[in-house]
């Protein structure tokens, strides 16, 4: 499998991406906007084997402030315009005229912002565990922990080291072990990114994204643009987090992973990659009407 790793630039930094696939083939290329904020890419490797299963090129990079990017020194870079408008840089520096778009978790919080600027050349949006509101995913959080063992809390709120990984290998990753590219993308998170713009715990909101919304914003979405929306059944983009985003999107095709926590291309990997290809498929080969109100669906594997 052809892989080419390179630099775009942004701001007069260095935005390093990845492309992984014949980038010239046949099928659009699908461009992968990662979570964090902070977190490099590495933990959604997972999805590399779409290229040749489905014979697309994906391109995936590693935000700036993290991973193989520049880190600047400058805290008021870690602002979401600046990782909207990174991902307009990424795309015109690959000449993505046309392309897929797929954001996770908070990437899907960018893509959300980038799509509705009404970008021209966008095939579909995937939207992996979205958050649209970050108020009610911080109530969603704290419902959360407040759900685990008391002494489980007791540690949390101790701040004990390692304390709060009983959240989240319930609700972020649910493998035991994790594999080890996934523990690496998150030991290697840049905390000056994550604790400006977030916080320090998911249930606890003190970034600059407190109050963050787009729900009273996506009446602007393209309504002709096919947009998918995936999330776990043990997800910290609980049902109840997704379904109101999926009712708000005109024929958005919700679907829910029944054995996944929030990384269900890591969890459910192949049987994630084949609702993600179908998909693309279908949205490359089918034009017109599509179902009027979402539902969560398990397709068969």
């Amino acid at each position: 499998m052809t892989v080419t790793e390179g630099y775009a630039s942004f701001q007069g930094f260095r935005t390093w991406y990845k492309i992984v696939g014949d980038s010239a083939g046949d099928k659009l290329p699908l461009l992968v906007v990662n979570g964090g904020p902070g977190c490099p890419h590495d933990y959604m490797a997972d999805l590399e084997a779409l290229a040749a299963e489905d014979g697309r090129a994906l391109i995936f990079y590693d935000q700036l402030g993290c991973g193989r990017s520049d880190h600047p020194d400058d805290p008021g870079l870690w602002v979401i315009d600046t990782f909207v408008r990174e991902l307009a840089a990424v795309r015109t520096a690959l000449g993505l005229d046309r392309v897929h778009l797929l954001g996770h978790s908070f990437g899907a919080q960018v893509a959300l912002e980038y799509v509705l600027t009404r970008p021209p050349g966008l095939a579909t949006l995937t939207l992996a565990g979205p958050i649209a509101d970050a108020p009610a995913y911080e109530a969603e959080a704290r419902r959360l922990m407040e759900s685990l063992p008391p002494e489980e809390r007791t540690a949390i709120g101790r701040r004990e080291p390692g304390a709060d990984m009983a959240f989240y290998r319930r609700w972020l990753c649910r493998l035991d072990p994790w594999p080890e590219y996934v523990v690496e993308a998150f030991t290697g998170m840049s905390r000056d990114v994550y604790g400006t713009m977030w916080g320090g715990h998911e249930w606890e909101l003190t970034g600059n994204l407190k109050g963050w919304t787009v729900m009273d914003r996506l009446g602007g979405l393209d309504p002709d643009l096919p947009v998918l929306v995936t999330s776990g059944r043990h997800d910290l983009t609980t049902p109840a987090l997704v379904r109101p985003l999926a009712e708000a999107v005109p024929g958005a095709e919700w679907v829910l992973f029944e054995e996944s926590a929030h990384l269900p291309f890591v969890e459910e990997p192949e049987h994630y990659r084949a609702v993600l290809a179908s998909f693309l498929r279908r949205s490359e080969a089918v034009s017109g009407p599509r179902a009027a109100s979402p539902r969560p669906l398990s397709p068969s594997r």
